[in-house]
């Protein structure tokens, strides 16, 4: 079997994590490691056996690798994927692939132009519910979507805003649950249910000493008329999901680990014009569903982005898909913090602007105590 050989970019505690992943991956082969912290640099590149680089741009060019991982902090994401592609080396960017929709754009054309494999880390696109979810509105089994909706709330204490420096700030991160929490859910959420067209959104800050929002509430508007509603926070205690979908033909719930689908016997909006009885509604049932065992875990995506890359496989999560989450949250934080709607696509120079206005007035920490860990929940 042909390896891909791979080189790691940014080994805090995600870009670790992935090196002790691939140990697994028999079509991956870690070659080199690169982080601008010269001694974290070293030590893990010793523990692997593998080459060591400060700089990013001397590992694309050594010619040891031909594909990366880029674990990086965000904004650091569309500059060295770029370069990358531009040189040669088909890229897998943790999430999200950028804090704009203006470098994420970037990003998809420069995949586009180099014909270089690029993803983005969205592993949980590989569980058994979402991947039974999505079949059943491509076969049109919901009918048109008319409303939907998502909570998802997280926690975090003020111990994990204070291990780094670059732990939400908008000079650091970009913003702060939206966009280092929330993701994940954001991209099965426009996965499922596709991009709204309208945001009106409410973002603050409730709990944490911290600059950017840990709570944000949404409404949705979609192309097609249909109305939903977002959540996520990082103040809620259990961290419990809860998805909503609704069809002219039938609802999908998720709660927790609970997946459900309830199918109509004929489609609402036949229903209500052709039923003559006064307090009669539509047949519903409950559908039994074979939800198949599955590997949602990062090796998962960097097993599916080496065989896109020999073979030819379809990407589980590709790059150009990592856009809308973006869009998303961009959407999300200009309406919330300019107290307006916020139309899709995002007028890109409106949020280039917004972000470098809110950079602006970043400040730092007085009180870090630098911790590196990845997360212990996280399946690798």
């Amino acid at each position: 079997m042909k390896k891909v050989r791979i080189g790691i970019i940014g080994v805090g505690g995600m870009g670790q994590g992935h090196a002790e992943t691939m140990k697994r991956i028999e079509e991956a082969e870690l070659v080199a490691v690169c982080d601008c912290n010269e001694n974290r640099a070293k030590e893990v590149a010793q523990k692997h056996g593998v080459e060591c680089f400060v700089d990013y741009r001397k590992l694309i060019d050594s010619g040891i690798a031909e594909a990366t991982i880029v674990a990086t902090s965000h904004y650091f994401h569309p500059e060295i994927s770029i370069y990358a592609m531009e040189h040669g080396l088909h890229v897998l960017s943790e999430k999200p692939i950028s804090v704009t929709v203006s470098q994420a754009d970037k990003m998809v054309e420069a995949s586009k132009k180099t014909g270089k494999v690029f993803s983005v880390m969205y592993q949980m696109r590989n569980k058994g519910v979402f991947i039974v979810a999505k079949d059943l509105i491509e076969k049109g089994h919901l009918g048109e979507i008319q409303r939907t909706l998502l909570v998802n709330p997280w926690y975090r204490s003020q111990a994990y805003y204070d291990s780094g420096s670059w732990r939400a700030t908008w000079k650091g991160e970009g913003g702060g649950v939206l966009i280092n929490q929330a993701p994940h859910m954001i991209d099965i959420f426009t996965m499922l249910a596709g991009l709204p067209r309208k945001f009106q959104a409410k973002v603050r800050t409730r709990l944490h000493n911290i600059e950017v929002e840990d709570e944000v509430s949404v409404l949705l508007e979609y192309e097609n008329g249909a109305w939903g509603y977002y959540y996520t926070c990082t103040n809620e205690v259990p961290c419990i999901p809860y998805l909503e979908i609704a069809g002219d033909k039938g609802k999908i719930t998720l709660y927790g680990d609970t997946f459900k689908f309830f199918s109509t016997s004929v489609p609402i909006s036949e229903f209500t014009v052709k039923n003559e009885s006064m307090w009669a509604s539509p047949e519903t049932k409950e559908e039994q569903l074979n939800i198949p065992e599955t590997d949602a875990s990062h090796g998962s995506i960097i097993r599916n982005f080496c065989r896109a890359i020999t073979d030819g496989e379809p990407l589980v999560a590709p790059g150009v898909e990592g856009l809308k989450s973006v869009e998303f949250i961009n959407a999300c934080l200009l309406s919330g913090l300019r107290n307006k709607p916020v139309e899709t696509p995002v007028n890109r120079d409106e949020y280039d602007n917004f972000i470098r206005e809110m950079i602006g007035k970043s400040k730092g920490k007085k009180t870090v105590k630098t911790q590196i860990q990845t997360d212990p929940n996280i399946k690798k």
